[in-house]
Order: structure tokens, then sequence, then C-alpha cells
């Protein structure tokens, strides 16, 4: 297990008591590399918390309190807090003004725990993290355009396009074959929503090289 001082401090804030539990006991066991120091019902708890501030808070985007989302984004980052946006669901427009606020990741409350991990691995470092569903509402209307990968999202398109098996992805990564399984089946989705078939390997290198993510120079020979 890290040593506490280079774990990631997270703070989670639902108004669900059930699912506050419920999510810290997941992530818990889900992750040796964060500590979940903080989980209160309401944004007055988390402020005034001794634990405050930490490293990355999950903000549940539907919190009953009349305070704006884009307020609560500001007061977070000018503390140096970093934040991951959930929802069970959302309208696109909240969406798209929180995240022009400064959230880095928004998730549905749906997720595997490993991505719940991922979104706040990525938020510790200053790395974008949106859910398949999500890029799916906010890209409504753009068919043909290619889909908006997260940084981890293209290394793994990356490395498996260009011949990697998923096991040799998940080492390079430092993550588990189960999440590197699961980044896949993101990326495939997102492209699929997007209008695009990257179902098998060679259609996935494929799209890879055309948007960048591979260069095709790279490639092995043999592949």
């Amino acid at each position: 297990m890290p040593d506490s001082t280079d774990r990631i401090r997270v703070a989670l804030v639902d108004d669900h008591r059930m699912l506050l539990g419920a999510l810290t006991e997941w992530i818990g066991n889900a992750a040796d590399d964060i500590a979940m120091v903080a989980a209160v019902p309401t944004w007055p708890e988390l402020i005034m918390h001794s634990e405050f501030p930490v490293d990355v808070v999950l903000l549940d985007l539907d919190l009953k309190d009349n305070i704006p989302v884009s307020l609560k984004i500001n007061t977070l980052k000018t503390t140096g807090v970093r934040v991951v946006l959930m929802s069970t669901y959302s309208e696109p427009n909240v969406v798209r003004e929180a995240l022009a606020a400064g959230a880095l990741g928004y998730l549905v409350k749906s997720e595997d725990a490993n991505m719940i991990v991922e979104a706040i691995r990525a938020a510790a470092k200053g790395e974008s993290f949106v859910s398949a569903e999500l890029d799916l509402a906010l890209n409504a209307g753009e068919v043909g355009g290619s889909p908006k990968l997260s940084a981890q999202e293209r290394r793994v398109m990356a490395l498996y396009g260009g011949g990697e098996p998923v096991k040799a992805v998940a080492f390079q990564l430092s993550i588990s074959e189960e999440t590197a399984k699961s980044y896949l089946k993101r990326i495939r989705e997102k492209y699929r929503v997007a209008g695009f078939d990257v179902g098998t390997k060679v259609a996935l290198r494929k799209r890879a090289i055309e948007d960048g993510i591979l260069v095709e120079s790279d490639l092995p020979r043999q592949f």
C-alpha cells in the first residue's frame, strides 16, 4: 500500500446517505492509492470538514441545495481541489456548463468501481474523464465526428491498436487487466454511438490511425 502521504485524498458529497457508505467502501476496496477522507451529504459539511481541502472531490451534480454547481466548482478550484461530478442523469446543457466551469470529469452513478477509481486518478493528474453515456449526450447531433477520448483511453487505444495484448496494455499503464478491458469497452461504445464500428482489433487500429492516436509507421511490421 502506498504511503499515506502519497495517496490521493478524496471527499465524497452525495445526499443519498446509503450511497455514501457504499461508495466509500467500494472505492476503498478497489484502490489502495486512494484515501476516502470525507463522505458528507451536504455542501457546507464539505467546506467545514477538518480534512478539507482534499485532492479530489466526487460531487453529486444534483444536490438539492439551490447552490449553482458552477459556484461550487469555482470555490473548489480556488482551493486547488479538482472536481469529478456524479449524477444519475443530468441535462447535457447543465453538464456542459459544469465542465466549462472547470470540472475535470463526469460519471454516471452506475459506473463500475474501477472506472470511478480511474476518474479520480485522472483528475488528480489534471486529466479529464467523461463517461460514455455523457459523451453520447454531449455530442448528440454530431454524427460522423470522432468521439472525445480521455488521455488514458487514448493510451489504451494506441497500445492495443498497435498490437499489444490486453495483458501487456494493463502492465504498461500500471492498471489491472479488468480495468484495461473496461477502457476498451468504453472506447468501442464511444465510437459506436459516433457511428463507427471498431469491434475488431483491426478496425480499432485503423480508426486509431485515422484519428491520429496511432502513427502507422510505429506499428510492428508483422501486425
